[in-house]
């Protein structure tokens, strides 16, 4: 019966694809049914697109509709049809796609049919945009958003092509098109001098020009051929101008309808364009947020409202030696403070101090936790305490003979003898310059720990300090057997002599102080590739090779053996230390085989400097922060 028809009969399935095309349909449009069985149908005119899938939709919620319409011939004739649309139902009802019968036609639709097919293209299209605008909102990049509004702009107006130009400061730039050349992307134009910028300074929405009001083909968008009409739409981002959306005709005219749906468009984009804006300036600030937190020195982490760590930075990792994977869903690795503002010191098991600050994040019940390592400072602190009880210690004890025997002479006076008067005030005197010298120390360390010990250096012959210090302490020597090799020819140094002074006295000094069983201490020099190089070697307790740089630290002694028991404040090798840096010289210590220390210190050959070496020089060390077992 269909084959039989004289009449075009179209069925569709569901889909909307054609599943049966009979012989009227071949004579009417030219195409047969092999050609288009399986596939939407081709006879569709671009302008009547929205019209036909109007109807359709209509049908498919109401009843059978009847219309006068045009479709296209496979030759590219247009024909004047009266087209019918009817649901096509199972035997239960249900909708399984559409029959449409298409016969020849030449009288004017009647107003009923016009009215009809207005409403029902009007559903269509506004059923479009929301399912459009819901897919493009779907999308957070601002130029795939663009992208998508273009496209989608051709098939809710009608329009032949279209495109999408954006304010950049005082110039409008193509940044989107659709159905022109691609070559057109990033043409720039000013904005006063365009089409936009008459729109923005009309104050109006909608700006509609044809080539009968203004030659179009001076525009860019004469790309588009036999171009007729323009119609372009500003688009708001923020309650601000952002763009303009063009639509692009050919040789036809356009209703309201098709403006209505260029200004729906454009405002349903500005919303999509200032969510996607948005969106990613949430994602550059997360990314700036994240590049800060990353590159702090203090660790920090963010806590959920349960008290389990939700991110750890790099510092964080470093600082308590877990890794992220081992603390994120966990309560963090150290206690939190549980007042605001209160500060936490905590000691980790990796021997780091920690100083804790919690700051709670309104709203979400969340809290920020910042923590630093505070392990100098610590150190610090600790030294400082040993510092002060050890020169406690140390002037307490001078200082209390001092005190004992001044008193027992102010109230026995006239019962001590004058030997014995005299032994007391030997005393005094001794312990009054230990504490001196204490003292002493005491400045120059500070001096040292400053960078401000003031040496004077020149050329001078260290032969001459190797002597006045071994005379000095010959006298004092009972348990140890003192010697001094000296070289007959030595060069000269280029060196300070009060400052090589000291070097050499504390260096022997501690000789005799760590071998409190005797034994031999020799102080020799000798002359190495342009150096002259002073040593001091013992028999006594001996240094540790792991010891051997940390004893030239400030408040520092070695901790082999007993040297712990033998006092004083670590500051005697740190100033030693900066004082032979100061006159570019290197001092070091070493174990010596079988038993003791040995000391090694070297001057630069004064023939081997630059200048005259008789000059003096006034130099301030720039010492670091070390320290020492002295």
């Amino acid at each position: 019966m269909v084959a039989a028809v004289a009449d075009a009969v179209v069925v569709l399935d569901i889909d909307q694809r054609v599943v049966q095309w009979n012989k009227g349909a071949e004579d009417l449009f030219g195409w047969t049914l092999t050609e288009v069985i399986g596939h939407p149908v081709p006879m569709v005119p671009d302008d009547r697109k929205a019209e036909y899938h109007a109807v359709l939709e209509r049908v498919r919620v109401g009843q059978p509709i009847s219309i006068t319409t045009r479709r296209i011939h496979r030759d590219g004739d247009l024909l004047d049809v009266r087209a019918s649309f009817n649901r096509l139902t199972d035997v239960h009802g249900a909708m399984g796609g559409w029959v449409c019968v298409f016969h020849p036609h030449t009288m004017t639709p009647t107003e009923n049919e016009l009215e009809l097919l207005h409403l029902a293209e009007r559903a269509h299209l506004v059923r479009r945009l929301t399912d459009m605008m819901t897919d493009i909102s779907a999308d957070q990049d601002i130029e795939e958003v663009l992208d998508r509004v273009v496209c989608g702009l051709t098939e809710l107006t009608g329009a032949d092509a279209g495109g999408f130009a954006l304010i950049e400061g005082d110039s409008l730039k193509l940044a989107s098109v659709t159905r022109l050349s691609r070559k057109l992307l990033g043409f720039e134009t000013p904005l006063r001098q365009s089409l936009f910028g008459e729109l923005l300074a009309s104050g109006k929405k909608v700006l509609l020009t044809t080539d009968e009001v203004r030659p179009l083909q001076e525009l860019v968008w004469a790309d588009l051929e036999g171009l007729h009409t323009v119609a372009l739409c500003v688009c708001d981002v923020r309650g601000r101008p952002y763009g303009a959306l063009y639509a692009l005709y050919r040789r036809r005219r356009i209703s309201h309808v098709e403006i209505e749906m260029l200004e729906l468009l454009a405002a349903h984009a500005g919303i999509a364009l200032g969510n996607a804006m948005a969106y990613k300036e949430t994602v550059r600030q997360r990314a700036h947020e994240h590049a800060i937190v990353e590159a702090s020195a203090d660790g920090i982490s963010v806590l959920d409202r349960w008290g389990r760590v939700r991110k750890w930075n790099r510092a964080a990792a470093e600082l308590t030696g877990y890794g992220r994977a081992e603390v994120v869903g966990n309560p963090p690795p150290f206690p939190l403070p549980t007042e605001p503002g209160e500060l936490v010191r905590y000691q980790m098991g990796n021997g780091r101090w920690l100083e804790i600050l919690v700051t709670d994040i309104s709203g979400t019940r969340e809290r920020v936790v910042d923590f630093r390592d505070i392990t100098p400072a610590k150190e610090l602190e600790e030294q400082k305490d040993l510092f002060l009880a050890t020169a406690g210690h140390e002037l307490r004890t001078p200082l209390t003979v001092v005190r004992g025997l001044s008193s027992t002479l102010i109230e026995h006076w006239e019962q001590i003898s004058d030997q014995d008067r005299r032994c007391y005030m030997e005393l005094i005197a001794d312990r009054s310059e230990r504490m001196a010298r204490l003292v002493d120390n005491l400045l120059l360390g500070v001096q040292a720990g400053s960078g401000q010990l003031p040496v004077k250096i020149r050329a001078c012959d260290v032969r001459e300090s190797l002597r006045g210090v071994f005379a000095a302490f010959r006298p004092l020597v009972t348990d140890h057997e003192l010697e001094l090799r000296i070289p007959e020819r030595l060069p000269e140094v280029f060196a300070d002599p009060e400052a090589t002074d000291v070097i050499i006295s504390q260096l022997l000094e501690n000789a005799l102080k760590y071998s409190p069983d005797g034994g031999a201490v020799t102080v020799a020099a000798a002359e190495e590739d342009g150096h002259v190089v002073i040593t001091v070697v013992d028999e006594g307790v001996g240094i540790d090779s792991t010891d051997s740089g940390r004893i030239f630290e400030r408040f520092v002694q070695g901790e082999t053996g007993d040297r712990r028991r033998f006092g004083g404040f670590g500051l005697g090798l740190y100033i030693v230390q900066q004082l032979a840096e100061a006159q570019n010289g290197r001092i070091s210590a070493h174990p010596n085989k079988p038993r003791g220390t040995r000391m090694r210190f070297t001057l630069q050959c004064a023939s081997d400097h630059s200048g005259d070496s008789g000059e003096k020089v006034e130099v301030s060390a720039q010492s670091e922060n070390s320290g020492s077992p002295g």
